[in-house]
């Protein structure tokens, strides 16, 4: 008898094993498919808007990149219904399929130079169908996972499934910097970037094999013997009181709060070394790839952490941490990471004195606003600079001026010139407000030999913390919420509004922020925003659901 029960226990071990890594496996392949597009941004917008000029063609390919996101949710609707109408396995072997195909495709496109404007239309559809395969692919490896796992271990097994977002990014750019070492820089932006992408097609066919040996999940199987075929994921998922407030408790208490620190911790932490800090792009890639490849371990010791203590504990402290951080760790990231700016800002504070009916919001995606006024001028040549600002108003009418410390350089009013006129009086007031920052100290890069990079890394970590500690145990919190009947569609749907489009739009947005206010560090209002209002849903509506049997929820 003994034996009988350790060999069943064996064979519990070891199926559990395989469910957690072919689910987590093929959703990093998937994760791996989305960031390769993201990774590759530059070299795409050569070769698929190459007729708009190198600014335009970067935001178009940061656009088509953000399409993906957009129609995220979408795939949450359709295929959270079809997991809860056919099953977790066939759902998920189609999203796979579908992000595969649609990713290798990538891969095999004629560039602009060879069809014209149908390469990027199709490259276009190509990023729908990625975003839309994603959209639901996540929900059905986290529900496939938890409707296998003991109750007391829910958390560390689907912890596995939240780390493939890390596991995806480092195979991305591990791929790309073997590709391009091998065929060189040259040879890679000419035809060696398709080489990521078509090597989705082997990961497909290994991801595919792998998820073909599961069996549909045994709460699925038992609800559907229990309840038939009588079942309408959205009007119970969406219609019904009891299962809606979950959607909304789950959107607004957990959702909003990561998309907002995730991609402020993963991607506006980047952005902002790069363009704010002016930290050479290979040293922020290879930070970015230190914290990501330690934070694979953090979402799986925050999971297993949430099976001890409770899903709902783990996740506030990630998002308190995140709100306590985020501006004296910005601040500090900027005297680690470019202390001569710091101390720049510290001594010489810039300040734009103007009459505030002239000034315009600094932020133009399309690089197609003129920007003439005696306000617009100076803040434009700041913007672009990375600098932060003041602004003082001045009485009506007044030519701006702009202080650097104890200097002052006049603006000039350009809205009656003509554009090489104009051109010539923005160049010559962009020469004086450069040479008045470089006379305060303002430097043009970040000094290699003065970056604390220690310090940088261990600043970064505590971002990277916050987001694995709200996203480690957040699979099993969300599976946890919803019954079985309508879990697939009601949980799908907050997790990719919130991280698709409050994370999505999060780089934009708070680049807007920093643009309107001349600050460079208001743009971390926009996390901070969405973070607080997460923790206030959190500690009154959330509840605890760490061990819940998953076939009693909603009876």
């Amino acid at each position: 008898m003994t034996e009988h029960v350790a060999e069943s226990s064996t064979e519990d071990s070891r199926k559990i094993r395989t469910v957690v890594a072919a689910s987590a496996a093929g959703t990093a392949f998937e994760w791996y498919d989305f960031f390769i597009f993201g990774s590759l941004t530059a070299v795409i917008a050569r070769h698929f808007y190459a007729d708009v000029g190198e600014a335009a063609s970067y935001i178009l390919a940061l656009l088509t990149f953000g399409v993906g996101f957009v129609v995220r949710p979408l795939g949450a609707l359709v295929f959270g219904w079809f997991g809860d109408k056919t099953g977790r396995k066939k759902t998920f072997l189609v999203t796979i399929t579908l992000m595969g195909v649609a990713t290798v495709a990538i891969g095999l496109l004629p560039d602009y130079d060879a069809i014209g404007i149908a390469a990027p239309i199709l490259l276009i559809f190509m990023r729908i169908l990625q975003g839309f395969a994603l959209g639901g692919e996540y929900g059905g490896a986290a529900i496939y996972v938890a409707e296998h796992a003991p109750p007391k271990k829910r958390g560390l097994l689907t912890g596995w499934i939240q780390t493939t977002a890390a596991l995806g990014l480092i195979g991305a750019l591990s791929v790309i910097l073997i590709t391009r070492a091998i065929v060189g820089t040259e040879a890679f932006d000419e035809w060696g970037w398709r080489i990521p992408f078509l090597l989705s097609a082997l990961l497909l066919a290994v991801s595919l094999w792998i998820r073909m040996q599961l069996n549909e999940s045994p709460a699925y199987e038992r609800m559907k013997a229990e309840a038939g075929e009588k079942r309408a994921p959205y009007v119970e998922s969406f219609l019904r009181w009891k299962n809606g407030r979950f959607v909304l408790i789950a959107l607004f208490g957990i959702m909003i709060a990561q998309g907002a620190v995730w991609y402020c911790g993963y991607f506006y932490a980047r952005f902002f070394m790069e363009r704010v800090l002016k930290v050479e792009v290979n040293t922020v890639d290879q930070l970015m790839l230190a914290v990501t490849a330690l934070s694979a371990f953090l979402y799986v010791f925050f999971a297993w952490l949430s099976d001890r203590v409770g899903r709902k504990p783990v996740m506030l402290f990630g998002m308190i941490l995140a709100l306590v951080a985020y501006f004296p760790g910005f601040q500090a990231l900027t005297r680690a990471a470019n202390p001569a700016l710091a101390e720049a800002q510290a001594t010489a504070p810039v300040t734009v004195v103007a009459d505030p009916a002239t000034c315009a919001v600094q932020f133009d995606p399309v690089g197609k606003t003129a920007f003439a006024s005696s306000c617009d001028i100076p803040k434009s040549v700041l913007s672009n600079a990375g600098i932060s600002y003041a602004n003082e108003a001045a009485a009506p009418g007044t030519v701006a001026v702009v202080r650097v410390g104890d200097a002052v350089v006049p603006s000039v009013e350009g809205g009656a010139l003509d554009p090489a006129a104009l051109k010539a009086a923005r160049t010559e007031v962009e020469g004086r407000i450069k040479a008045a920052l470089v006379s305060a100290g303002y430097p043009e890069r970040a000094d290699p030999a003065r970056i604390n990079l220690p310090a940088v890394f261990g600043i970064l970590m505590i971002f990277i913390v916050a987001a694995t500690a709200l996203y480690g145990p957040q699979a099993a919190a969300l599976v946890e919420l919803f019954p079985t009947r309508v879990r697939y569609t009601a949980m799908s749907l907050p997790y990719h509004v919130g991280t698709g489009w409050v994370g999505g739009l999060l780089p934009a947005a708070s680049f807007a922020l920093v643009a309107w206010s001349g600050n460079i560090y208001f743009g971390l209002w926009y996390s901070v925003a969405f973070t607080a209002l997460a923790v206030l849903v959190a500690l009154i509506w959330l509840p605890e659901t760490k061990g819940r049997d998953l076939d009693t929820i909603g009876r």
